[in-house]
């Protein structure tokens, strides 16, 4: 345990990743630690992404482990952190199963854990028929009758944003009340709205079939669902950082968070001016390098104080 990282980059995802190819880059002693368990699990193909568009999201892990470990000075560990102590110079990092690992700075890329709606068959279809981005999912809808999930007024927005993509738009409110404002809204749209409670979801030729409680069930071609989302390891309590109203880590412009050497970056990062993270691999990737990049000048900096 004497020996000591430049940075222990916490968690393998895009942020992750390209955190440890930045600093491998920059000849920092870098220590990746990960498990195997990913947001993004849940779907075949990753969308949105400059040239890698329609690639699976597995594929682009292994390319940029790959790309990571051709670097001397990083390591790419598969091992879970229980807890971090210590601070600027000297993290202390508790691993389950092994010793304890130490870091003179701390990158956090550990993500979100999405809870879905309560609703049979939802998660069965989650990331491919049912899908919470339209960036990331919308374009697959193309042409078909699209539902959206929910009561709430950000469903009036989606339904706008999803419009010049499918032929037809439905909200489900699902037994939820519209407030006035939504239901103008939404008038203003002509999108109908489908008042009952849904019961089930499920899998129809290539569309889906949406059961709704006393009424006739819902052909779709897709369904946008809004998910709840929390941190998914609980390093940010553990180190005292500042978390936004939408519960992400708060960081600077530059992945900084409110704990001199602690970064964070991914969907669990936000940033100034931003109401809440930006969900997409292509910013997370880069979220990491920005991060990275202050780890390396603030040590720089540091050295000639």
């Amino acid at each position: 345990m004497n020996d000591i990282h430049d940075v222990a980059v916490i968690g393998a995802g895009s942020a992750g990743l390209q955190a440890a190819q930045t600093l491998g880059r920059m000849h920092q002693r870098t220590l990746v630690l990960g498990t195997d368990r990913y947001r993004n699990d849940p779907t075949g193909h990753m969308h949105n992404f400059l040239g890698h568009d329609g690639a699976p999201p597995a594929e682009l892990r292994t390319a940029a482990r790959k790309d990571a470990e051709a670097y001397d000075d990083v390591e790419l560990r598969d091992a879970e952190v229980l807890r971090i102590s210590g601070g600027l110079g000297d993290f202390v990092l508790e691993l389950a199963g092994e010793e304890p690992v130490r870091a003179r700075r701390v990158l956090l890329a550990s993500g979100v854990r999405d809870t879905l709606p309560d609703v049979p068959g939802v998660a069965e279809e989650f990331g491919d028929l049912v899908a919470h981005c339209p960036f990331c999912h919308g374009h697959e809808f193309a042409g078909t009758r699209v539902g959206i999930l929910g009561s709430a007024p950000h469903v009036a927005a989606m339904a706008s944003m999803v419009g010049p993509i499918a032929r037809e738009v439905v909200v489900l409110a699902h037994g939820g009340e519209l407030d006035d404002a939504t239901t103008a809204s939404l008038a203003r749209l002509g999108v109908p709205v489908v008042a009952g409670a849904v019961v089930a979801v499920h899998r129809e030729g290539e569309g889906l079939l949406v059961d709704v409680a006393g009424e006739e069930p819902v052909a779709l071609g897709g369904l946008f669902v809004k998910t709840d989302w929390a941190l998914a390891a609980p390093y940010a309590g553990q180190l005292g950082l500042e978390l936004s109203e939408t519960g992400a880590v708060v960081v600077d412009a530059f992945g900084r968070t409110s704990v001199p050497g602690v970064y964070a970056a991914g969907d669990m990062a936000q940033g100034p001016g931003l109401p809440m993270p930006m969900a997409s691999v292509l910013v997370a990737a880069s979220g990491g390098l920005v991060a990275a990049a202050a780890c390396v000048q603030d040590a720089a900096l540091a050295r000639i104080a």
